[in-house]
């Protein structure tokens, strides 16, 4: 195992190296000037020149390459060019809401989506299977942003079961944390449970016509150990790929999510700091989201091979 963990970490460093090309690029390429974001529009250009010359942005598009990269293989992502503070502390500061967030959506998606695939599986073609694919289908048709919305104005406003605003960080009053984070949780949950949900049942669907599973029933295992050990457990490796790849997507769902119920998180910085056209700080966030990309697969290749004893490392 060692042996393919060290080989997996030699194969990311290229595929970090293109990521961080490709960010220096797309970063440049959103239009605007830091300079006079920062400065205003009644900077004058002698204001300007020295605030590019020390953010180093007159410099040839090639040195400031090379200065990007040899900060970030130094671990050095700079400073942020609207606060002024470390981008890393800028992160740290929001990072435990979005990991709090990303938890609670897996979580949901894996509570709800394990067993509805597993008895859309059982019943193919029952009611439980039609009820469960539409399910399945609403939770993939809806966009992200247009189910917060619903979620907020019926269960929010109308209702008031739960906090308009999807921060109560502060307050210090677990119970209040918890209902702030329901929503947004379950926003995200929603296309999780979906995606598992249908994964699930074709995963089952092909490991139940299999002849172990007919030598198992003759052999007179119960109905619940066929499902759980046999069936199951054998379905694993394309639903951990799923959340393994939800994992990017849930990103680019946690940026309308945490706009639309005010939480903080990465999200929201990255949209703080287009807005700001702040490179420094909108670089430093697309590399950390490049590195936990990387970071998720490699520990999905992992898993395989803990829950299928058949996938070998070798």
């Amino acid at each position: 195992m060692m042996g393919f963990v060290l080989r997996r970490l030699l194969l990311a460093i290229p595929t970090l190296f293109v990521m961080l090309t490709a960010i220096f690029v797309l970063v440049r390429l959103v239009p605007g000037d830091a300079a006079s974001v920062i400065l205003g529009d009644q900077a004058s250009a002698a204001s300007l020149a020295a605030l590019r010359e020390k953010l180093g942005l007159d410099q040839p598009v090639h040195v400031q390459y090379l200065t990007f990269i040899g900060k970030v293989v130094t671990g050095d992502l700079g400073q942020s060019l609207s606060t002024g503070h470390s981008v890393i502390a800028e992160v740290l500061r929001v990072l435990p809401s979005t990991i709090e967030l990303t938890i609670a959506a897996i979580t949901i998606g894996l509570l709800f989506g394990l067993p509805l695939g597993v008895a859309a599986a059982l019943s193919r073609n029952g009611w439980v299977d039609y009820v469960s694919r539409v399910v399945s289908l609403v939770g993939l048709s809806f966009p992200a942003f247009v189910s917060g919305i619903l979620m907020l104005i019926v269960f929010a406003i109308q209702l008031g079961w739960f906090p308009v605003l999807g921060n109560t960080s502060g307050s210090g009053d677990f119970g209040a944390q918890m209902r702030a984070l329901a929503l947004p949780a379950l926003n995200l949950g929603i296309i999780m449970t979906a995606y598992v949900m249908r994964v699930t049942r074709a995963a089952m669907l092909g490991v139940l016509t299999e002849d172990y599973i007919r030598t198992a029933r003759a052999k007179g295992v119960t109905r619940r150990q066929l499902i759980v050990t046999h069936a199951l457990r054998n379905s694993l490796i394309p639903i951990i790929t799923v959340v393994g790849l939800y994992f990017g997507t849930l990103i680019g769902n946690s940026v309308l999510t945490e706009i639309i119920f005010n939480r903080p998180g990465l999200g929201k910085l990255i949209i703080g700091a287009l807005n700001s056209r702040d490179y420094t700080l909108l670089q430093g966030l697309m590399i950390i989201f490049a590195v936990c990309v990387i970071v998720v697969n490699t520990l999905t290749d992992l898993a395989y091979g803990l829950v299928d004893p058949r996938v070998k490392y070798s």
